[in-house]
């Protein structure tokens, strides 16, 4: 299995400047490809019957030799891949653009996003990684030896760089505490487990938000362009980073214990991008990082042997009662207590759906294993679903 490594370089001076170089030119690269591709799409919407082939990621490269290398020489004081891995991704944009998947690509503008993909020679070593050109360049952790990957990325926040490559891990079968669970996301809680476990999200942005909001103000003071704002943006981006880490490592370690001690995981399809339109509660759910939350358990229940059951999510997992299974009509988000008015069972809200939805998980992986759930008791479910 392959998996993504990050790790935060330590840089000299004439370091940092051919960094941002390989980084201008990616960024040149990508602006002047897009900028005939939106000529092309242009001419063709105008002059139907006269069609230009659309550039391919090679078209693209070929005409920036051609045309652009010579005009600019500094093209030629970085490696060469910086340019064509632009122009590649520039095609893989266009190409999903047209599929429908994603908008438009935009043009890059500097300080944004600044990164850049180098190939060819690379070598890794305890503290340190080798690239073309650059040579080598130091690192703050020590680093695996004994292989060399194809591509490294390198990229820029805040002003701090980082490189990150794939690297190929054995997929671990570790032995489970429990077999079902199910995992109800929300505000108060970030997650709260059937099992009766409940993780807290830290709260990063709400921890920090007075601090930056202040940052913000006193830099709207300073003139746009002079080095204290160019210091003072530095900063902001700098807590920013802070912020994003705290929330990330949460989110790796809550993760990364579910994944290791739960067979079956059941989370809810939720709509984040719908419940982000919400302008009461978007900043508290953006802070917790329900998508984040998703994305690394798909990966990481690969890694560690689970398996992750995705809820649909018009399932009522609140408004179902998970001792009688009666449904309620509706359930205000102030009621942090299910009662029901059938047999009487009282919960919290949170671990209610948990169990609903750990319920729901069991059933959706007895179905796909083709059993029979009528004709077996809920332990022998368990087993079987478990050994699929």
């Amino acid at each position: 299995m392959l998996l993504g490594f990050k790790t935060q370089l330590k840089v000299s001076k004439q370091q940092r400047l051919l960094l941002a170089q390989h980084a201008g030119v990616a960024r040149h690269a990508w602006n002047q490809g897009l900028a005939l591709c939106q000529q092309v799409l242009i001419h063709n919407k105008l002059n139907p019957d006269d069609k230009i082939k659309f550039p391919t990621a090679i078209d693209l490269h070929k005409w920036l030799v051609a045309s652009i290398k010579t005009i600019h020489p500094w093209y030629y004081e970085v490696s060469k891949c910086a340019p064509q891995y632009a122009l590649k991704y520039l095609a893989d944009a266009l190409k999903s653009f047209f599929k429908k998947a994603k908008g438009f690509p935009k043009f890059q503008k500097k300080g944004r996003h600044d990164s850049f993909t180098l190939d060819g020679a690379i070598h890794i070593d305890h503290r340190k990684v080798k690239v073309p050109v650059i040579g080598w360049i130091k690192t703050y952790e020590h680093l695996t030896t004994g292989y060399k990957p194809k591509s490294v990325t390198i990229s820029k926040q805040a002003d701090r760089w980082f490189i990150s490559w794939k690297i190929e891990v054995e997929i671990s079968q570790l032995p489970k505490k429990q077999e079902f669970v199910g995992i109800d996301l929300g505000i108060n809680h970030l997650a709260t487990l059937s099992t009766g476990e409940v993780f807290d999200g830290l709260k990063s942005y709400k921890k920090y938000e007075s601090k930056l909001a202040r940052m913000q103000y006193l830099n709207r003071q300073k003139k746009i362009g002079s080095s204290n704002y160019r210091k003072s943006q530095i900063k902001i981006a700098r807590l920013h980073q802070k912020i994003a880490s705290i929330r990330k490592d949460t989110l790796h370690k809550i993760t990364t214990y579910i994944s290791k001690n739960h067979a079956v995981i059941g989370i809810e399809d939720l709509n984040v991008s719908g419940m982000l339109a919400n302008g009461k509660l978007a900043k508290a759910i953006a802070d917790m990082g329900f998508y984040e939350f998703r994305r690394q358990l798909e990966y990481k229940t690969q890694l560690y042997g689970s398996k992750l059951v995705v809820v649909d999510r018009f399932y009522p997992s609140s408004k179902t009662c998970s001792g009688c299974g009666e449904k309620k009509l509706s359930l205000s988000l102030s009621q942090r207590v299910f009662k029901c008015d059938s047999c009487g069972f009282e919960c919290d809200r949170d671990l209610n759906a948990a169990v609903n939805l750990s319920k729901e998980a069991t059933r959706l992986v007895v179905l796909a294993c083709g059993l029979d759930s009528a004709d077996t008791s809920s332990m022998k479910q368990e087993e079987k679903a478990g050994n699929c």
